[in-house]
């Protein structure tokens, strides 16, 4: 009995954690949208969470017009929202603050992000099968507030967003790995030529 009573109480104690970290999301995303905006950059996503045994707050960014934030911007976001949140003081425990261009393979969470990857392959991963399969590739023809649909091997296929654990962009890397070796190889040409 007294050890179901402690596993009811670590439950409460883990929701209790998590509304705590929703609210502080919550709490420096309507703090730092408006300087992010400002900048001409969209705030994506604010993360807080433990990493390593040091809790982390880390802003997603990328620019408006939808290209990748590069180390600069993060850099140029950081110096700018840090005194902001020394001022506001939003967050009790001791963080570090990261600032993140979103990433090629950021999971699809929100519509902007289906928008962006209309016309692009995604791999979908589902909670349970559909026809024998939980894992389907194939290019983002159209979706709505709840669902998504793809063109696999010119078959369409429906998705509900809440069927998915995982939607993300496709990254074909033998394609990565291949272009990579034409540049190495153009590279070479190169040095060869400046050589003679």
């Amino acid at each position: 009995y007294e050890m179901r009573l402690s596993l009811v109480g670590s439950e409460m104690c883990i929701r209790d954690r998590r509304r705590n970290i929703m609210k502080t999301t919550q709490t420096v995303d309507d703090l730092l949208r408006p300087v992010v905006t400002g900048m001409g950059y969209e705030l994506d996503e604010v993360e807080f969470q433990k990493e390593q045994g040091n809790w982390v707050l880390t802003l997603y960014i990328e620019h408006q017009d939808g290209r990748s934030a590069t180390i600069d911007d993060c850099e140029a976001v950081s110096r700018a929202v840090d005194p902001i949140l020394d001022e506001a003081d939003p967050i009790e425990q001791a963080y570090y603050l990261s600032v993140s261009s979103i990433g090629i393979d950021r999971p699809l969470k929100k519509d902007r992000d289906y928008q962006r990857s209309l016309g692009s392959p995604i791999t979908v991963k589902l909670y349970a099968p559909l026809k024998g399969k939980k894992e389907y590739t194939g290019e983002l023809l159209s979706y709505t507030p709840d669902s998504f649909t793809i063109s696999v091997k010119g078959e369409e296929m429906t998705f509900q967003k809440k069927d998915a654990s995982k939607v993300q962009p496709y990254i074909d890397f033998k394609a990565l790995e291949k272009d990579l070796d034409e540049l190495e190889a153009d590279f070479e040409n190169i040095e060869t030529e400046e050589e003679n």
